[in-house]
């Protein structure tokens, strides 16, 4: 009977919290199908329409309200996430195996790594403008934002390949050195096809991190704007339901990114189990 009585609340805690993780995104989507242009974001909805959707893409007449300004917007963000993910991986890659063996300092090392997903972003990026400006040094979303971007995602892809890495049968690679491959091939033959699926789940940390930046972006990016940057402008003139159209199209790109991730994984892994198959046999 108490048992019973510990799952029913369970069971309604959990429905609580799904409620309240996912309860505003449901509310934003229903928003969005809001008619237009005399619709905003209240409830109950006037008549369902698409009116916002084609707002988006410059399908309707002419109006008061003015497209949202993402077409330049989302290219930097998105060129911004790409680079950000190419350097982040690449770094926490190699620094996870370097982390492989005990070195002097190491703890250090790795403390002050970390420390760049823990220092909050607001302190990061004031901190970046005042020695831009000390320096002389122009702001950019290609720069002064790009650094901050990876000091934030790499500590992410580090913790990701190293806990991958701590997992990994080393016998392996000595089975190759003995054969006298060199190291710099094993590693491209023999360890990163086994590390593939953690070095995937580090770039997808380091692009969806980089994608939305808000706070560290805010101070660093200069006069070109970012995605966020450019959709948190528009609040400050008045909250019309394109910005909840948009907010689900990102969403459901974002949905296409982890469907993207989960293919990947599945290929990657049965790829593994076919070697594992070919060296038993």
């Amino acid at each position: 009977m108490q048992a019973n009585g510990t799952k029913l609340a369970l069971g309604i805690y959990t429905a609580l919290f799904l409620v309240f993780l996912y309860g505003p995104m449901v509310v934003l989507a229903i928003l969005s199908f809001q008619t237009g242009p005399e619709g905003g974001p209240q409830f109950p909805i006037i008549e369902w329409s698409i009116y916002w959707y084609k707002h988006l893409f410059g399908m309707t007449p002419p109006t008061r309200i003015a497209p949202l300004p993402i077409e330049e917007a989302l290219v930097r963000s998105l060129i911004l996430a790409v680079m950000t993910m190419i350097v982040s991986t690449v770094l926490g890659v190699t620094s996870a195996q370097a982390f492989r063996k005990k070195f002097t300092g190491s703890g250090f090392a790795f403390y002050l790594i970390v420390l760049g997903m823990m220092v909050p972003g607001v302190l990061v990026g004031l901190g970046m403008a005042l020695i831009a400006n000390a320096l002389g040094i122009d702001r950019h979303w290609w720069g002064t934002t790009f650094v901050l971007h990876v000091v934030y995602t790499y500590p992410f892809a580090f913790l990701v390949m190293l806990a991958i890495l701590n997992r990994f049968d080393q016998s392996v690679e000595e089975a190759s050195w003995s054969l006298g491959v060199s190291p710099v091939k094993t590693f491209r033959k023999v360890t990163f096809p086994l590390i593939f699926p953690g070095v995937l789940s580090a770039m997808l940390f380091a692009f969806t991190l980089s994608y939305d930046e808000f706070s560290r972006t805010l101070f660093a990016s200069g006069r070109d704007l970012t995605l966020p940057l450019a959709i948190y402008g528009t609040f400050s003139v008045e909250v019309h339901p394109n910005v909840f159209a948009f907010g689900v199209l990102t969403t459901l790109f974002s949905f296409a990114l982890l469907g993207t991730y989960a293919a990947l994984m599945m290929l990657s892994i049965r790829r593994a189990r076919r070697v594992a198959i070919q060296e038993e046999a």
